[in-house]
């Protein structure tokens, strides 16, 4: 199994729940994480990464981390200055279309989304409420380019394009796609040599139907426009994702694959899940188990079933504990806080 890991955690990609993977698996192997210094959830972003952001690194003392998988503008040469050489580096990426709904929501607060009252009316006139010089700019064009490290408001020509694929190809080993996201656990389990139960999932951060709002052609259309880069990217890369399912895994196999990991999870949920699955914030009965909510977006989460015993308790909780609590919990074990 590999153990040394880089995944830039791309923005509103279910990247929550291929998170709570890493923090699971690097948990139970007794790996060490790249955490942001002081214990935050972000390295230090929208700046591009350095690896003085990260808890226990130094230039005079440099010391090496298994994972590295919170939030971050990525910058490789300061990345491999953190992770071993060996680490293998992937990413999630989503239909730009779906994240750009999703970021609305999600960042209604920032400066481009706040002073509209819809998706449409911003797509309108962007440029009109766009303002290229602003700090969180990002959030609302070419979300996934910026995550990359790229310029979200560089030229668009087919050239700069192939370049921006091209330098993504030469430093990640494989992307998922976050609308095919059992193929990509399925993907990822291949890849790094892992077994079943250290990719099941129950989805996390995820919000409820109440906030979502279907899209017309002619603004599903603006969106692609407007995230051209993003647009480039993800075509490219769900293309290469099916044609390494086809070269290394098969279609055939695949499947069985799938159904495989949701009847793992199916399990798994009728032995920890209170009910059938996610539930609104105010239905949460435990405290420690509510996610963050952000935004315009009601974000679900679960129950846990009374009397598990010990290990299963344990193994369930893992599964549901929100990004930032379970982050907390590790980030405490590896750097315990002096008496």
């Amino acid at each position: 199994p590999q153990t040394d890991i880089v995944f830039l955690k791309v923005h509103k990609s279910a990247s929550s729940t291929v998170m709570n993977i890493l923090f699971r698996f690097g948990e139970t192997h007794n790996l060490t994480f790249a955490f942001p210094v002081g214990g935050g959830n972000q390295l230090y972003y929208p700046h591009h990464f350095l690896a003085r952001f990260v808890q226990g690194f130094s230039p005079r003392n440099p010391r090496q981390f298994n994972i590295l998988c919170h939030h971050m503008r990525f910058l490789q040469p300061e990345v491999q200055k953190v992770v071993p050489r060996s680490a293998v580096y992937f990413s999630i990426l989503r239909n730009p279309v779906q994240l750009m709904e999703s970021s609305f929501v999600y960042y209604k607060g920032a400066s481009a989304f706040s002073r509209v009252r819809s998706l449409e009316e911003f797509l309108s006139q962007p440029d009109h409420y766009y303002d290229p010089t602003s700090g969180d700019r990002h959030y609302a064009k070419n979300l996934m380019t910026f995550d990359f490290g790229f310029n979200p408001d560089g030229d668009v020509s087919p050239e700069r394009v192939q370049l921006m694929i091209r330098a993504i190809e030469a430093s990640f080993d494989f992307l998922l796609i976050s609308e095919y996201f059992e193929e990509s656990m399925v993907l990822l389990k291949e890849m790094l040599c892992w077994d079943l139960d250290s990719v099941v999932f129950f989805p996390l951060n995820a919000r409820d139907k109440s906030s979502k709002s279907p899209l017309s052609d002619s603004v599903v259309e603006k969106i692609k426009a407007w995230n051209k880069l993003d647009w480039e990217i993800y075509t490219h890369f769900n293309r290469t994702f099916w044609e390494r399912i086809d070269r290394d895994i098969g279609r055939e196999r695949m499947r069985w694959e799938v159904k495989a990991l949701q009847a793992r999870q199916a399990e798994l949920a009728r032995t920890c899940l209170q009910g059938t699955g996610s539930v609104a914030p105010k239905d949460i009965k435990d405290s420690s188990l509510r996610p963050l909510q952000h935004g315009g977006a009601r974000i679900l989460g679960y129950n846990l079933k009374q009397g598990l015993d010990e290990e299963m308790e344990r193994t369930c909780r893992r599964l549901v504990t929100p990004e930032l609590q379970y982050s907390s919990t590790l980030y405490k074990k590896q750097f315990p806080p002096k008496p």
